[in-house]
């Protein structure tokens, strides 16, 4: 399993991709706690969650959840995508969608819903694009950041929407909860939300927390009313066994934190001045446009990121992805390795 390495047809190299970014997926802890939780539900539950049985490890995990994250209340689903899909196919029929640029495609309604644009720009004529329709309901749906050109959104145009409007804001903090906010808890929190402003936060639960399954946070009336959607009612829940295990793994997420932002500062103090990274503080993400940087790192038993996103014809996207398994040695190793690269 790709942790601080990985096993390519008979060969080991150091991993510098994927998105576990604290290390969950490959932590003996977190799998003993999920052996545990098998043994007390087995290895799925195929009910809906609103059958006349329940169970309550559900409510537990999402009541610890919104309190993690400092929202009134939390729900839980089976994939990060569902997450999305259930929150704007809910509001579908309850406003007009105003969609920021690069919004992943599991927060979009359709195809063209996603396009590329600058985010600031974006923002900039955002007021212009809400009186500019005679909508008294508006859903903007954007990512927390953006996690392939390592860039950091600000938010403080929250606090200026206009209040003559019914505004929900939908936000993907997929790749930034469980590492960003107050010790992992995300956006929810650090967003200034005037009374006139709906905030809902979805995210996937498999990135840096290495749960399968997807979140959405918002205030309690809204969860209740997504609670009973057709698409909630007629798909299958997150595996309990996992909820038990992350119950179980508050002292573990915590440390597995602390491990990545010190990995993320050696590395940010080895390579943050090579002029080869765009990237933000305490982030594990490090993107370059210099996409010969990964035949050259492989050709010395480093694997870094370097694929075609979101499209397979899309241009190359090229990234360090730094995880708490990776020891102080690795990060040395391909600093060094970085400092010989023809391309600085």
């Amino acid at each position: 399993i790709p942790g601080r390495i990985a096993i390519c047809n008979g060969k080991e190299y150091l991993f510098f991709s994927g998105t576990s970014y604290l290390g969950i997926n490959s932590s003996i802890e977190f799998q003993e706690y999920l052996t545990e939780g098998i043994s007390h539900y087995g290895t799925n539950y195929s009910s809906s969650r609103n059958s006349n049985f329940r169970l309550k490890v559900y409510e537990d995990a999402e009541h610890h959840l919104a309190t993690f994250a400092g929202a009134e209340s939390a729900l839980t689903v089976s994939s990060g995508y569902m997450a999305g899909q259930l929150t704007v196919r809910y509001f579908m029929d309850k406003g007009e969608f105003i969609f920021a640029p690069n919004a992943h495609p599991a927060v979009c309604t359709q195809p063209s819903d996603f396009f590329y644009a600058d985010f600031d720009h974006w923002v900039n004529n955002l007021h212009s694009a809400i009186n500019n329709t005679t909508a008294s309901s508006i859903i903007i749906v954007t990512n927390s950041l953006d996690p392939l050109l390592a860039v950091n959104y600000n938010f403080n145009w929250v606090s200026t929407l206009p209040a003559d409007k019914n505004v929900t804001l939908i936000i993907d903090d997929s790749h930034g909860f469980g590492i960003t906010g107050n010790n992992g808890s995300g956006i929810f929190s650090e967003i200034n939300t005037p009374p006139h402003v709906n905030l809902i936060v979805v995210s996937s639960f498999g990135k840096a927390m290495g749960i399968p399954g997807g979140l959405v946070f918002s205030n309690k009336k809204t969860i209740d009313q997504l609670k009973k959607s057709a698409y909630f009612n007629t798909s299958s829940p997150i595996i309990p066994a996992y909820l038990y295990a992350y119950l179980k793994s508050d002292e573990l997420f915590t440390k597995k934190r602390m491990m990545l932002h010190a990995n993320v500062n050696h590395f940010h103090s080895i390579a943050g001045n090579s002029g080869l990274f765009q990237y933000f503080d305490h982030y594990p993400v490090f993107y370059t446009t210099q996409n010969k940087l990964y035949p050259f790192l492989e050709k010395k038993d480093i694997l870094v990121s370097s694929f075609a996103y979101p499209m397979p014809g899309d241009d190359l996207i090229t990234r360090v992805v730094i995880n708490s398994h990776h020891t102080a040695a690795d990060i040395e190793q391909l600093g060094r390795c970085i400092q010989e690269f023809p391309g600085r």
